[in-house]
């Protein structure tokens, strides 16, 4: 995106914190990891430094990406949640809105991403060299105008539910990369990371971290 980075000027929203992990619903608009230049310094990683020194970054959520992230506070945290990420351990779920009527109301996206060079940082399908990339989704609700979807993404593609929607027919309203005309013309994309479940680093248990789509 051309236009100038300005982040949100709100105060951070701990989910959960204890000796291992803290939690946090990151607003739309804040990057997640620091930016090339100054300009791009403000991001939810040092922002949640400020109040937990020892966090350290797990997983990424794009910029205009709302919703839970989880941050290891200390090095053992850290390889246990990434491995619990990399080995797709981690049942991630999504809320977002859509152009049009998704129809039927359930089923798998199983469509292989590689960047689009050219347009970096856009996305693309390539079934030749595209790395594997599945999204189940669920439809909430529906009229002709748009779609409310649960989006449950198997692999953790840059993009990926947003390449995979737009693949379907139906962009996700608000996304300056994919969507055009009338679906662009959102203060906000549409797209919220609802829940997380996980293992907790120490002893295993396992947690579901919460958080309202705020649309």
């Amino acid at each position: 995106m051309s236009d100038a980075y300005i982040p949100p000027d709100v105060p951070l929203a701990v989910l959960h914190a204890d000796h291992e992990i803290v939690v946090l619903d990151k607003p739309a608009g804040l990057l997640s990891v620091p930016g090339k230049g100054p300009d791009l310094a403000d991001c939810l990683l040092t922002r949640v430094q400020d109040a937990f020194p020892d966090a350290l970054l797990v997983h990424r959520l794009d910029r205009d990406t709302s919703g839970v992230m989880i941050f290891g506070l200390t090095r053992h945290a850290q390889r246990h949640l990434g491995l619990q990420f990399e080995k797709r351990y981690v049942r991630k779920s999504y809320v977002a809105r859509v152009q049009g009527r998704l129809e039927p109301k359930t089923g798998t996206v199983d469509l292989p991403l590689i960047v689009d060079w050219p347009n970096r940082p856009r996305q693309m399908v390539c079934l030749e060299t595209g790395r594997a990339a599945q999204t189940d989704w669920r439809v909430l609700r529906a009229n002709d105008a748009e779609t409310r979807v649960r989006l449950m993404p198997k692999t953790g593609r840059s993009h990926q539910l947003r390449v995979h929607m737009l693949a379907l027919g139906h962009p996700i309203l608000g996304d300056p990369f994919y969507a055009n005309g009338a679906a662009r013309e959102y203060p906000r994309l549409m797209l919220h990371s609802e829940e997380l479940r996980l293992k907790h680093p120490d002893g295993g248990r396992g947690l579901s971290f919460r958080a309202k789509a705020p649309f």
